[in-house]
């Protein structure tokens, strides 16, 4: 596998939460401005019903307004069921459609009111439907470092669930700290034993962090192995769940920081400082 770093902009994660409507085009400028920065994907949006997710509504739209001309970036947007994956497949500008799989039967029954068990069939359907249009599947395990409603969690059952992923030919995998429970002991064991086991997978890291925790997360992950890192500016957005209200997504600039001492930073500097500036600019207004 690579030695590449590779981060991973969510702008859909940092804004799917915010109760008002960020217009369009503000959207589009903002990604357009996240495009030059030299990040592998961005996670630009969702194709999920817009009662559940009324900030979405607009991912076509937006997807139809970007410039793709001059990026390197390859775009990807999460997908709950069959029709959105759907819809998402027939956008030549995707890449990736992202399924959220939770270990947590609460949780997953909470996000997509299906059972775990429900969730291996659409995830079949959707591994069908991106084999067909030519786009892969980035599984996020939710609640893969811990859920808060007592259902079992460990390596095993973790790892049980890549076992069946990596059955179904499922080559990217993230693990998601869903309500911000990771740390650098339980980071490295799922890393430790995960990676070695699988090598077919890629696997990547979508952590939540408080603004302290940040580098022994990110130092746990990358010193056992993961290469592929989600982060969005700034830290905004993360789970309504967390029991911190400080606990948000990894901030990107925390990545860079990291990356950048150790020499992995390939983004471009000017180009992210233009972009933590819209960043600013958008969610100062729209929180």
């Amino acid at each position: 596998m690579s030695s590449k770093i590779k981060i991973i902009e969510c702008p859909r994660d940092a804004m799917q939460g915010i109760k008002n409507f960020i217009p369009t085009k503000r959207k589009v400028q903002y990604i357009q401005s996240l495009l030059r920065v030299g990040f592998d994907t961005i996670d630009v949006g969702s194709f999920v019903s817009p009662k559940a997710i009324p900030q979405m509504s607009d991912t076509a739209e937006v997807l139809s307004q970007l410039d793709l001309s001059k990026t390197i970036s390859k775009l990807l947007a999460i997908v709950a069921n069959e029709r959105g994956a759907e819809d998402a497949s027939k956008l030549e500008q995707i890449n990736y459609l992202g399924y959220p799989f939770s270990i947590s039967e609460n949780f997953q029954m909470r996000n997509t009111h299906k059972t775990i068990a429900q969730s291996v069939f659409t995830l079949e359907s959707i591994l069908n439907i991106a084999d067909k249009s030519n786009k892969q599947v980035v599984v996020y395990i939710s609640m893969g470092f811990g859920n808060p409603y007592g259902d079992p969690w460990n390596v095993d059952i973790v790892g049980k669930w890549t076992e069946k992923l990596n059955k179904m030919g499922v080559k990217i995998v993230s693990l998601s700290d869903t309500i911000g429970s990771s740390n650098a002991e339980n980071i490295q064991y799922l890393f430790l034993n995960l990676i070695p086991l699988y090598p077919n997978i890629e696997f990547g890291a979508h952590l939540h962090t408080t603004p302290n925790s940040w580098f022994e997360k990110i130092d746990a992950a990358y010193n056992s192995g993961c290469k592929r890192f989600d982060g969005a500016i700034q830290g905004f957005g993360g789970c309504p769940m967390a029991k911190d209200e400080l606990t948000g997504n990894m901030p990107t600039e925390k990545l860079l920081s990291y990356f950048t001492s150790k020499k992995l930073n390939n983004l471009d500097a000017l180009s992210f400082e233009s972009a933590y500036n819209e960043a600013t600019k958008i969610f100062s207004v729209f929180h």
